[in-house]
């Protein structure tokens, strides 16, 4: 967004909020819908006909979830813990969720493996045996409690590290073991050997892919660099999915393989192994996905912070903002003072939890009252800090959406 254009966003959001029939309460979460509806489109467009999962982790409003889904090119969730694939399923929002992460919450495993209708609808994610071991001594554990029926099958996926190996070097995320062809296989004979699995599916997301800025304004070397590893490990990456699947054919037929993620739609799409994409932050765009060479972003998600002080010329106050990202801490996990233009955090005090002071020529301009807009860096976590997202449609707020700790939930 261009100065004058952030500086027209700051006075549509502030005149809504302004026209609204009560005062809200800050910090003020505002989802703007037009843009999350054509960011919508554009993911089904980048995506070619290959269906997109919504990544559950990045959004965590289940309206949003919902309204994702009515969208033409998605199906299915992609989500992050047992406790809320089980609640997505019951709660109707979902009839087919995908677990990316393995998981040892034996609780939620065993109110998994007692619901036939939970365990036909939900797909955990395996990388090793002890995983398998984990669902066995839940599922023994619940015999032994005297329970009547019988638990039912679970649905497992192969979680296949797809990180850029080089001489020395693994460049990636850093999340399954499974990497050549011989370990996947060996992992993959384990479950369908053992009574009370079904091997369905697969997963290898490119983190290093998908989740990399490649067009960053005054680093054209570093960018050139990404590009670069981008490249290599899409290469890659191709060859070993194309192994790894002509192995497991002789041994089960999967229904599905995902990839990808938001920042490598186009590319993880265009394999022909791949049967699904997933996309989440792309739907609200935070910061991290502002310098993508891929897609123009058009970001959907802003809360907002009233000015309480004056410290001095060229300076505010605004209360609260210590809305920090997860990841390696550094100045690229801090929220950005977004609308208006002309407005930066202080290197000394960046974003503090009561209070944040802000720079620059934009502050003069700014009353006691007057609300600042602020972005995050990751896309979902700031709704770990609200009960509501505040809807905006046009100039105007037309209603709320409930987050999932509005809900008295917390994954």
């Amino acid at each position: 967004m261009s100065p004058l254009d952030r500086n027209r966003l700051w006075s549509r959001l502030s005149a809504a909020v302004a026209a609204h029939a009560e005062p809200l309460p800050t910090p003020l979460m505002v989802v703007d819908l037009d843009a999350f509806d054509a960011n919508a489109d554009d993911l089904a467009r980048r995506a070619g006909g290959t269906p997109i999962r919504v990544a559950s982790k990045s959004v965590r409003v289940p309206d949003l979830i919902t309204r994702a889904l009515a969208h033409p090119g998605f199906d299915g969730v992609l989500a992050y813990t047992v406790a809320e694939a089980l609640w997505l399923e019951q709660a109707g929002i979902s009839d087919d969720i995908v677990i990316a992460y393995p998981s040892v919450d034996r609780g939620a495993l065993a109110r998994l493996v007692a619901s036939p209708t939970a365990s036909e609808r939900i797909t955990l994610m395996v990388d090793s045996v002890e995983h398998l071991d984990i669902v066995d001594a839940v599922r023994r554990s619940a015999s032994g409690s005297g329970s009547s029926s019988a638990p039912a099958e679970v649905r497992v996926a192969l979680d296949i590290d797809a990180g850029l190996h080089l001489p020395g070097t693994h460049l990636g995320p850093k999340r399954s073991p499974l990497f050549d062809t011989d370990a996947v296989l060996a992992l993959a004979r384990e479950i369908v050997a053992r009574r009370g699995f079904r091997l369905v599916g697969a997963m290898t997301y490119e983190g290093q892919v998908a989740g990399l800025a490649d067009d960053i304004p005054g680093q054209r070397a570093r960018s050139f660099a990404v590009r670069r590893v981008k490249a290599a490990s899409v290469s890659q990456l191709a060859r070993r999915r194309a192994r790894i699947v002509g192995a497991l054919r002789g041994l089960t037929r999967l229904e599905f393989w995902n990839a990808g993620g938001s920042g490598s739609l186009e590319t993880s799409a265009a394999d022909p192994v791949v049967t699904e994409v997933t996309a989440g932050s792309g739907l609200l765009v935070p910061t991290l996905f502002d310098h993508y060479r891929s897609f123009t972003p058009r970001p959907a998600a802003y809360f907002g912070l009233p000015v309480t002080r004056r410290p001095g010329p060229g300076m505010v106050t605004v209360h609260g903002g210590g809305l920090i990202a997860s990841g390696a801490a550094g100045v690229d996990r801090l929220p950005t003072p977004w609308a208006p233009a002309g407005l930066a955090l202080t290197a000394l005090e960046g974003a503090g939890e009561v209070q944040t002071p802000l720079t620059g020529e934009a502050a003069d301009r700014l009353r006691i009252g007057d609300l600042v807009w602020f972005r995050h860096t990751k896309s979902g976590e700031l709704f770990e800090h609200t009960p509501t997202a505040h809807l905006l449609a046009g100039d105007a707020l037309v209603g709320t959406a409930t987050t999932y700790r509005g809900h008295g939930l917390a994954f």
